[in-house]
């Protein structure tokens, strides 16, 4: 039996990087997946061709996570063309550094929606839903950044900790009505991002990690996994950290 046989999922910004990963780990897992990124180009239909051909049910939907009324369609769009919604992964995100005393309102506002706001609309889209079902695991991509903050990326910080305080109050809320949510926390995860990185900065970051090398988005995957599927029943409001031991 797969672990997440005949379940469905909504995976937010998932054409590429850790967000393809996941919706490859739940395929491979029995779960039909229902994709969103900004546009469904030539990418995101490769993305979808390979998980249909996992042999589950999987189709791409062109979403503004930032927009609330936007999301809210979608949502409906999907509820109506699968059925149920069983998982929510708000792994949609963008980076905009800068210093503080440079960061512009623009660098702030941006990532601030698309990875902070754009969770609460698919929380609150999918809420109903997964409460009217009485069962729903919803996980929020946060970041060790959202942890311990880093120079640079106050914005992208501030977005990722509200990840971990949204999952929190969230399963609060909804425990009683057989909902959970958690957060996962990577660290250094070698994807296109941080392939802009120069090979002497990756060299000290993975000679600070315990482990000795950076993750990969299947290594997220399979944290995702386990909190998507009944292995994690009793586990809610948590956050995974998913490093390598870089932050204990």
């Amino acid at each position: 039996m797969k672990l997440l046989e005949g379940k469905v999922a909504i995976v937010t910004g998932a054409a590429r990087g850790i967000g393809k990963a996941i919706a490859l780990k739940f395929a491979q897992e029995g779960c039909n997946v229902a994709f969103t990124d900004l546009a469904i180009d030539e990418n995101a239909k490769a993305t979808e061709a390979e998980l249909i051909a996992l042999g589950v049910k999987a189709k791409g939907f062109a979403s503004n996570a930032a927009n609330f009324e936007d999301t809210h369609n979608v949502v409906a769009e999907i509820q109506k063309e699968f059925g149920r919604i069983d998982i929510l992964v708000n792994n949609a995100g963008i980076t905009r550094d800068g210093l503080m005393m440079r960061m512009t309102e623009q660098q702030w506002d941006m990532v601030i929606n698309v990875n902070l706001k754009s969770a609460f609309n698919f929380i609150h889209a999918c809420t109903p839903i997964m409460m009217k079902q009485k069962t729903g695991s919803i996980i929020n991509m946060s970041s060790v950044v959202g942890v311990h903050g880093n120079a640079g990326q106050a914005n992208y910080s501030a977005s990722k900790a509200g990840m971990i305080g949204l999952a929190q109050s969230t399963a609060k809320e909804l425990g009683s009505r057989g909902v959970r949510a958690n957060a996962i926390a990577p660290g250094f995860i070698i994807t296109d991002m941080t392939h802009q990185l120069s090979e002497e900065v990756r060299k000290q970051w993975e000679a600070s990690i315990p482990v000795r090398r950076g993750g990969t988005p299947e290594d997220v995957a399979n944290v995702c996994l386990f909190l998507a599927s009944d292995m994690s029943s009793y586990v809610t409001g948590q956050t995974i950290h998913c490093c390598g031991g870089m932050y204990m």
